[in-house]
């Protein structure tokens, strides 16, 4: 392990149970996750793996380690109308903002004209409460202007039919690749090929994987069986594997995550790559709580790639996420940037707690909604004490 995050394997265990209170729910139709009673979680995991590995030049958490930029403008939402000019402005003046320098150079800090960048975005419950389109197009604006051709860019998230239900489709984006980790068979009838496996196991890499030592995709809750339990999640062992297109294309990703509630947390920028990179999510959420968002971003194959964390809160929604629900969905006109997912993921839970208090909603304050951010901060992964986070508002 990296001498220099000065964890020794008992900080290690104690830390890893402090935020395993268990919770269950999925994007879905299980309930909310985060809200089942908590348990003490002794699964092994191998995030000791990941940590022996030696951070690269772009690992988390970046040149910013606990700088947070929000920029507001009311002008960027009206109705349900997005202003894509506005919503440009306000890209640039938080690069600015986060980065001190121009676009140009801004730029140049976090990618080459030769990187193969990932836009992972997140389409559960568009077209009310996801990544806007427009952010999307304007995050490609600043890519191409720097010299990534379009062809290597890769608009991309978890299922494929998510990604056309939020907009993210060749038409809308011409020249630029966007491509779902896997497929879902919604009548649920023809999702394994002539040798009876899931028609996207091709798709993910047994060589990189996230393991859950005893935690089976079987007998999962909320599933009708275990046959529409792989049908979602396309493995049913103690390995949840990376998408290929993580761990062998991509060299850079940008993660435009939404900003909403799961519960009395958030699901935000951690979770968007924590259960966005890998299959076999379901048998996750009861066991591991949010733990896996810190353990996933802590992966190699994230860690060193994740440059830049944008959460798309133009809208905001403060109950019943992740997916929409209209009555509790209000107008943010915010974008958050940081280099950095975990000060970011602070800054937007405490933000989405004074707004749940606001309407009246009755807020658990556990520490277990924050435990994984601080676990984050003990693997030198982000900064998660409020104390040391500079918030910049623009």
């Amino acid at each position: 392990m990296d001498r220099s995050l000065n964890l020794d394997r008992r900080e290690f265990v104690k830390a890893a149970s402090a935020c395993s209170a268990v919770v269950s729910g999925l994007v879905l139709g299980v309930p909310a996750f985060g809200e089942q009673q908590e348990r003490p979680a002794e699964v092994e995991t191998n995030i000791l793996d990941f940590m022996k590995v030696p951070k690269g030049k772009f690992a988390l958490p970046g040149p910013f380690p606990g700088r947070v930029v929000k920029v507001t403008d009311p002008r960027s939402l009206a109705g349900d109308a997005v202003d894509a000019k506005v919503v440009r402005g306000m890209l640039e003046r938080g690069l600015r903002k986060l980065t001190g320098d121009s676009m140009k150079k801004s730029f140049a800090r976090l990618f080459t004209p030769d990187d193969v960048v990932g836009l992972k975005v997140n389409p559960v419950g568009a077209p009310l409460i996801s990544t806007k389109p427009e952010l999307v197009e304007a995050v490609i604006g600043w890519l191409v202007e720097g010299g990534i051709p379009k062809g290597n860019i890769v608009i991309w998230d978890r299922f494929d039919f998510m990604l056309k239900d939020g907009g993210f489709t060749a038409g809308r984006f011409p020249g630029v690749r966007v491509e779902g980790l896997q497929t879902m068979d919604e009548q649920g009838n023809a999702w394994r090929d002539a040798g009876g496996r899931h028609v996207s196991a091709a798709n993910f890499d047994t060589e990189a994987y996230y393991f859950a030592k005893g935690v089976l995709g079987k007998g999962v809750r909320g599933y009708k069986d275990d046959e529409s339990y792989l049908n979602q999640h396309v493995f049913a062992g103690e390995y949840s594997y990376f998408g290929k297109l993580v761990t062998r294309k991509l060299t850079k990703i940008v993660n435009l995550a939404a900003y909403k509630n799961t519960g009395n947390g958030i699901s935000m920028a951690t979770k968007n790559l924590g259960f966005g990179s890998i299959c076999n999510t379901g048998r996750l959420h009861a066991p591991l709580f949010f733990r896996v968002n810190t353990e996933v971003l802590a992966a190699p194959w994230v860690r060193d790639k994740l440059v830049l964390n944008i959460t798309d809160g133009l809208r905001g929604q403060y109950e019943d996420g992740p997916d929409k629900n209209e009555k509790f969905v209000y107008p943010n006109h915010a974008l958050y940037l940081a280099t950095d997912p975990f000060a970011l993921d602070m800054v937007c839970h405490r933000e989405l707690v004074a707004k749940r208090k606001a309407m009246g909603i009755a807020v658990n304050e556990h520490p277990k909604y924050t435990e994984y951010l601080f676990y984050g901060e003990k693997l030198g992964l982000g900064v998660a004490t409020p104390e040391k986070i500079t918030l910049v508002r623009a």
